[in-house]
């Protein structure tokens, strides 16, 4: 027993003297491991309060464009952008509430918050159908070298025959006609066999084509 009783009492002495050393060490380790946990904890808790925050706005905005209510629109995707601009709720909710102003003859509004979903929101592809539908804005306010400009950037590939198609319906409003046809073909040239709606895009297309050379 003697010899088990040297041997605990030198391994406790090795353990003692190893705290000694490293002991601070293994606390400070071990004590930033605890905080990250609960700052991981405290950061997904927070993303989760955000999402469920602008949900709620955007569900709003949504009941609004149901009733064509464009200021409650207007003023529920504001609070987005102003609070939640890093969720797609925000950047969904400029492309639904534009489309209420537009309904509504508001143009200017309905331009504010797609050029902001084309540039500040996060989502690409939505984006670019922020893109589209801000130059057919910018192409009803008479803005034709703006709306050019607006489409300049290639987008993605399910939208690059209906980028093309309205830069033939620009070119065609300012009267080059020659471009215009070129941008038509290109459109043509672009739409994808069997992709939603390409039977009707072809065909609208190739009116409008047609409708040119002749």
């Amino acid at each position: 027993m003697a010899v088990y009783d040297l041997e605990e009492q030198e391994q406790i002495s090795q353990l003692k003297a190893w705290w000694a050393q490293y002991g601070k060490w293994v606390t400070a380790v071990a004590v930033a491991a605890a905080v990250a946990s609960v700052g991981w904890q405290g950061w997904q808790w927070y993303q989760g309060n955000q999402a469920a925050e602008a949900g709620a706005l955007y569900h709003g905005v949504e009941q609004a464009a149901r009733t064509g209510d464009s200021q409650k629109a207007r003023e529920l995707t504001g609070q987005l952008i102003g609070s939640y601009a890093g969720t797609a709720y925000a950047q969904m909710a400029a492309l639904l509430s534009a489309r209420v102003q537009f309904d509504r003859g508001d143009l200017d509004n309905a331009r504010a918050h797609l050029a902001w979903a084309s540039t500040e929101g996060r989502d690409p592809a939505l984006r670019d159908i922020a893109r589209l539908r801000l130059a057919a804005v910018l192409l009803q306010a008479g803005k034709m070298d703006e709306a050019l400009d607006t489409l300049t950037a290639a987008p993605a590939d399910p939208l690059q025959a209906r980028f093309a198609d309205l830069r033939g319906d620009i070119l065609a409003a300012q009267g080059k006609f020659g471009e215009a046809r070129s941008a038509y073909q290109a459109a043509l040239d672009a739409i994808g066999e069997g992709a939603e709606g390409a039977a009707t895009l072809r065909e609208v297309v190739r009116v409008k084509l047609e409708a040119l050379e002749g």
